[in-house]
């Protein structure tokens, strides 16, 4: 077995466990589930889950189908990479949100469970078409477009994305395109190239109040440098919408929560979802509160409060979740007072 600095790499024919060193197929080493096993906070927090907190398990022909098609176009999704509890109503419904530029992130946020390295540049030249190609294939009339980031690349893959935005639109010009984004380092002629690219709604999420943004968010990350880019989006085109996403239960207070929506609102986003955060591993932060429905539906009331367009706010809610249907003004059709307590 290799090792890199003494951490032993797991060859890419092997299954590397989570907060393991692999080597990737494109011959890059990368870190399973995104953060090292050594790194594992103390047990802290709560673990047993409310029961408004189960999802189904993934299966269905409508599950088994879209998994075809990502398989046969090397597409990575958010869906699987990150766990999404929502996965098979997703994908049952026949909708899945695309990860461009592969499975493999230059950084290590402690919330987040996609696989950590440097991929040195390394881009697939095909996957503009084949991003088109499955959205065809699919018959979707609204995509969601989400991506690693690329902190290796001069431009954070600015351009790569845009290309992919660009030949969804050719293959299927009625389709709508929700670009949830890198924060392009800050560089905001780098949003500048996706948000002209022809997207419906732009996306950058917050992730989490201000005082949680470190250690919660890897240290390129940045509470304000998210606000900057959301702001400058909506500067340079102001027809495309904004949107950005919020996870609570990581510590954070209701007077955080409401002067994050406030700062969202004050960056004219557009729509904004709250999710209940959810530990992927043993090595990523603990939960310190399950939220419930009933002040999933207070959060949602006092976003709209400030004049947000649409709040989608639930315990399994993601920033991808029902997306075509967050104009419905409905809260996406999801009835929190049904979940049970």
């Amino acid at each position: 077995m290799a090792e890199l600095k003494g951490i032993p790499v797991v060859a890419e024919s092997a299954a590397a466990r989570s907060g393991e060193k692999y080597l990737t197929p494109q011959g890059f080493t990368a870190i399973r589930d995104g953060i090292k096993g050594r790194a594992a906070t103390a047990p802290g927090g709560t673990t047993r889950k409310p029961p408004w907190l189960k999802a189904r398990a993934p299966a269905g022909a409508g599950f088994q189908g879209v998994r075809a098609l990502v398989r046969e176009h090397r597409l990575a999704t958010v869906c699987e990479e990150a766990k999404c509890p929502n996965i098979g109503e997703c994908w049952n419904a026949g909708t899945a949100t695309i990860m461009l530029m592969g499975a493999v992130c230059t950084r290590a946020c402690r919330f987040c469970s996609v696989d950590t390295g440097n991929p040195h540049g390394w881009l697939d030249a095909g996957e503009p078409e084949n991003a088109a190609r499955t959205v065809e294939l699919m018959r979707l009339k609204y995509v969601v477009l989400t991506s690693v980031d690329r902190d290796d690349l001069a431009d954070g893959g600015a351009a790569h994305y845009a290309a992919c935005v660009r030949a969804i639109k050719r293959r299927n010009p009625h389709t709508a395109v929700e670009a949830l984004t890198p924060d392009f380092q800050g560089v905001l002629a780098d949003v500048a190239t996706v948000v002209d690219s022809g997207v419906e709604v732009f996306a950058q999420n917050i992730e989490t109040v201000r005082r949680l943004t470190h250690p919660v968010r890897d240290p390129r990350a940045g509470y304000e440098q998210t606000l900057a880019v959301l702001a400058h989006a909506k500067r340079h085109r102001p027809a495309v919408l904004t949107k950005s996403s919020l996870m609570l239960g990581l510590g954070e207070s209701d007077t955080e929560i409401a002067a994050t929506l406030a700062e969202l609102r004050a960056a004219a986003v557009d729509i904004v979802t709250l999710g209940q955060y959810l530990r992927p591993t043993l090595n990523h932060l603990a939960v310190e509160r399950f939220v419930t429905p009933q002040e999933f539906d207070r959060y949602r009331e006092q976003a709209l409060a400030l004049g947000f367009l649409e709040c989608v706010s639930g315990p399994l809610v993601r920033s991808s979740y029902r997306a075509e249907q967050a104009l419905n003004r409905n809260n996406a059709g999801l009835d929190n007072r049904a979940l049970s307590t």
